[in-house]
């Protein structure tokens, strides 16, 4: 049954004259799914599966019982000159009745205001027809105070989103442009590391160069913000790919999700890690939730086949390759995949029709020769794979080639030579293969894992520590007093070791965000707990560390309302009312008062 606090956010239509504004709508439609997904009893299409019916004619109750939601959001955007005007409307899918429009004139540079604005008020007309949400005084945060920087962030965003070579190239254009306005936009340089990324592992972009790029984007997005949801998904892929390192890969995949729980992709990476590992327990709940979230993800699907052909589910694997196929003949994962699955089922005769069959562009040389050699040898035909074998025997015997090491591994897995077997593994260590890493525990390798040696090998690819991986701040702002006891120690040790009074634009929020809280909770602590508003709290501070400057012998020559700005007052009147209130003498008084 549908939730009826769901909703998916369709693509925002462009009524400006010409498309050259489509990135924009892209954009603000994005951004309200970022924002409304920030609400935890809230069922939220993601961006992939609502983008499918981008430009497509359907029926709205169609499109709600294909993404599964009982509301739907249609809005438009005009652009004029510096003018914005944004309609949006809620439709319930039951009954195909719109039940809330509203409309929006605003300027440009207000857009981060009215992205808020927008999903505030959609929140709000959900909550008052279905019932509680616990929703944020603020669902979008500007990410950066340079609206043109962000104008070419959502320029460059749009192009890579078409996942071609010459769309992602333009995209790097856009993203350096967008970086040159502002440097601090963690999201352009996560744009850029994702788009070299891409073009490293396509092969459309030399491999070695263009990992370096991303590598130097991810760096400079970690130190703006080391927990980023989307820098650390890209981060778990790194580490995977490029350095075969599980714990590494499942350590940076865990902190995306627990930077932002509604990401559809990183619970589809760590629904991948799981199933490498064996634990389908994990893998299954991970998967399940980003099938909730995004069905129509073509990747998504391919993960749930993925899972089932682990989990030898085999013929409901196939199903799904087939379908992957037919939408896209070019979908190399599924292909081999497939392969796999019709080699493990005993479906030798289509199997070859697949290897033999595919495109010279398909399958590159050395998978194909491994996939021909595993093929002979499990179907026992022992006139054909010799020579195969001792090519591919040959082929391995480079360093560097990868689909030859994993190929090999998995024919003498098939042969049951165990010892040639964990020899050609020991490559995974010494070379960082992660095309060896994804043959180890492949259902194909399932001969091995009689042998003792198998554990010792699965407890060294799989050794994972115990990071501690910091979750999204909660929204809720009571704590239990064991927390409120801790927060209460750390935050008087932050106070005096750190001094964060001094800064003059010190807020709640900004003092949340170094204690790691939400907001609600140190707003909750400060009254609750110590009987005092933010500001009566950090003022006693700041007239604490007045009188001390004011005993220095040192500062005599300095005047008091300088030593006030010391102490991080930025107001002469908030300073005298401050120390009148908290010595019922004024500076004056209290200064003659201590000779």
């Amino acid at each position: 049954m549908t939730h009826p606090k769901s909703i998916a956010v369709l693509p925002f239509v462009n009524m400006s004259p010409g498309k050259e504004n489509d990135y924009l709508c892209d954009g603000i439609t994005e951004e309200i799914i970022h924002a409304l997904a920030k609400i935890e009893q809230l069922k939220v299409t993601s961006r992939t599966s609502s983008f499918y019916f981008k430009g497509q004619n359907r029926p709205l109750a169609e499109i709600g019982r294909e993404l599964d939601v009982a509301n739907l959001l249609e809005g438009s955007l005009r652009v004029s000159g510096d003018r914005l005007r944004i309609t949006a409307q809620l439709i319930q899918v039951s009954d195909d009745s719109h039940f809330w429009s509203e409309s929006w004139d605003r300027k440009l540079e207000d857009i981060f205001a009215i992205q808020d604005e927008i999903s505030l008020r959609i929140a709000d007309k959900l909550r008052e027809h279905f019932g509680h949400l616990d929703i944020a005084d603020q669902l979008v945060q500007a990410p950066t105070g340079k609206v043109e920087a962000y104008r070419y962030y959502l320029q460059g965003k749009s192009l890579f989103n078409k996942w071609n070579p010459e769309h992602a190239n333009q995209a790097i254009g856009y993203f350096e442009k967008a970086l040159q306005i502002d440097p601090g936009l963690i999201d352009a340089h996560t744009g850029l590391a994702d788009a070299y990324s891409f073009l490293a592992v396509a092969g459309f972009a030399p491999r070695e160069l263009a990992w370096k790029k991303a590598m130097e984007s991810m760096q400079r997005a970690t130190e703006i913000d080391p927990r980023n949801a989307v820098l650390n998904y890209l981060l778990a892929n790194q580490a995977f790919f490029t350095e075969a390192d599980f714990a590494g890969a499942m350590r940076f995949g865990q902190q995306a999700i627990a930077s932002k729980p509604t990401y559809a992709e990183g619970h589809q990476f760590l629904a991948f890690l799981f199933m490498l590992k064996d634990d389908l327990k994990k893998a299954e709940e991970h998967l399940s939730y980003a099938r909730s979230i995004d069905p129509l993800n073509p990747e998504t699907k391919f993960y749930q086949a993925y899972f089932l052909y682990r989990s030898h589910s085999l013929d409901q694997a196939e199903v799904l390759l087939e379908q992957l196929l037919e939408a896209n003949d070019k979908n190399l994962p599924a292909l081999i995949t497939l392969i796999y699955v019709l080699l493990k089922s005993g479906a030798f005769e289509r199997a070859e029709r697949l290897i033999f069959g595919s495109p010279a562009e398909g399958i590159m040389p050395d998978e194909k020769l491994g996939l021909a050699c595993l093929l002979w040898v499990m179907q026992g035909a022992a006139e054909k794979y010799p020579a195969l074998l001792d090519e591919l025997e040959g082929n391995a015997s480079r360093d560097t080639s990868f689909q030859a090491h994993a190929y090999l591994f998995l024919v003498y897995a098939a042969l049951n030579e165990d010892k040639k077997a964990f020899s050609v593994l020991e490559k995974l260590f010494k070379h960082r293969s992660s095309v060896l890493l994804l043959a180890f525990g492949d259902p194909l390798a399932a001969p091995l894992r009689h042998n003792l040696e198998y554990e010792d090998y699965e407890k060294r690819i799989y050794l994972l520590s115990n990071p501690s991986i910091r979750a999204v701040k909660r929204n809720s702002a009571v704590l239990d007093e064991a927390e409120a006891t801790e927060y209460l120690r750390i935050l008087e040790g932050f106070m005096e070791t750190e001094s964060p009074f001094l800064d003059p634009s010190l807020s709640l929020r900004s003092l949340a965000n170094q204690l790691e809280m939400h907001p609600n909770q140190l707003s909750w602590l400060l009254n609750e707990k110590l009987g005092k508003n933010f500001n009566t709290y950090i003022n006693g501070f700041r007239v604490a560390h007045f009188k001390k400057l004011l005993t220095d012998s040192g500062n005599a020559n300095i005047s008091l309302i300088g030593l006030a700005y010391e102490s991080g007052f930025n107001s002469k009147t908030v300073f005298n009312t401050v120390f009148k209130k908290e010595t019922g003498l004024t500076p004056k008084e209290f200064q003659k008062n201590r000779h």
